[in-house]
């Protein structure tokens, strides 16, 4: 019942707190070693075969340092006393969930949206995705922010509670030390291809199972909020293994489905087109109200997860 607690607890502080700004984020701090750890191996790296292995070694490092720093912290902190280490636990479980930050983001971005404030949308939208942003438009604005919500769903709340089921506050903060390693050098570009390959491909083991418990969760999200979960199930069945990821397709193709709006399509970074193929159906065209409606079938699926990860320590 106390792990229950824990995991449930974690789950709620997040969606009332989210990331204090006054606290450093352990993310902050493994990117910091990520970094530092970079600048390092790079001066012993002689050719591409050099950066795959210091890469790799660079991304078990700091999977195993985070792991083993959070799990002698909490030890530590259990020993002087037994509540004080289920609230600390509780606090840096809470820091592996991303659904208060994430909902918070779109509503901003929605918000600007809706008071036709272009520029501010812009540069609220390129805090939370990779693509320039520039020169979008409103629509692209709105697919831009679905997109990252549908596909962070996954590495910013579901994967964490997976992971927290099966191994604690320890293996949640591992995982976001996986996802934090993919998205500072898990880049295809002349400069991380070899380096961050290692990075990229466990980002994508990593989030294979939780990207796939999404399935179930996020249909009954949309069977709920009485949204299309028929052609959900046809643009994930059609479309969701175009995409480049082999992970992010799923949650982009059942948000598309479920909306009845389309997907995709053209995208730059670093000023370069990147075609990305659509997913869902163009039923109608996207409105800036469907921002929020992502956001309800996040926070639905992400609750939906909570209460099968609770049932299932019961049971356990």
């Amino acid at each position: 019942m106390l792990t229950v607690y824990i995991f449930v607890t974690a789950f709620l502080l997040d969606l009332a707190m989210g990331d204090p700004r006054f606290i450093t984020h352990p993310v902050v701090l493994i990117g910091k070693v990520i970094e530092k750890g970079e600048q390092v191996l790079r001066k012993i790296t002689t050719g591409p075969g050099s950066e795959k292995i210091a890469g790799a070694v660079l991304t078990v490092f700091v999977i195993l340092t985070t792991y083993l720093a959070v799990f002698m912290f909490l030890k530590l902190i259990y020993s002087i006393n037994l509540w004080l280490g289920v609230i600390v636990n509780v606090w840096v479980l809470s820091m592996t969930l991303a659904a208060k930050g994430l909902a918070a983001a779109a509503k901003k971005i929605q918000g600007f949206l809706n008071k036709a404030e272009l520029s501010k949308a812009r540069k609220a939208v390129s805090m939370v995705v990779g693509r320039d942003t520039d020169n979008l438009s409103a629509q692209e604005i709105i697919r831009a922010t679905i997109e990252t919500v549908a596909e962070n769903l996954v590495d910013g709340i579901i994967a964490p509670l997976f992971y927290a089921l099966i191994g604690g506050a320890p293996l949640a903060m591992a995982y976001k030390a996986v996802n934090t390693l993919d998205s500072m050098i898990g880049y295809k570009n002349s400069r991380y291809l070899n380096f961050g390959w290692f990075a990229a491909k466990l980002d994508d083991l990593a989030n294979y199972l939780p990207a796939r418990i999404v399935i179930p969760l996020l249909l009954a999200a949309a069977s709920l909020l009485k949204l299309d979960t028929r052609s959900a199930l046809a643009a994930l069945k059609r479309d969701a293994s175009k995409h480049p990821s082999p992970n992010g397709g799923i949650p982009e193709s059942l948000v598309a489905g479920a909306l009845g709006i389309q997907l995709g399509g053209l995208n730059y970074y670093f000023g370069k087109p990147s075609p990305r193929a659509v997913m869902g159906d163009r039923k109608r065209d996207m409105k800036i109200s469907d921002i929020a409606a992502t956001n309800n079938l996040m926070l639905l699926t992400s609750s939906l997860a909570l209460v099968v990860g609770a049932v299932c320590l019961l049971v356990i």
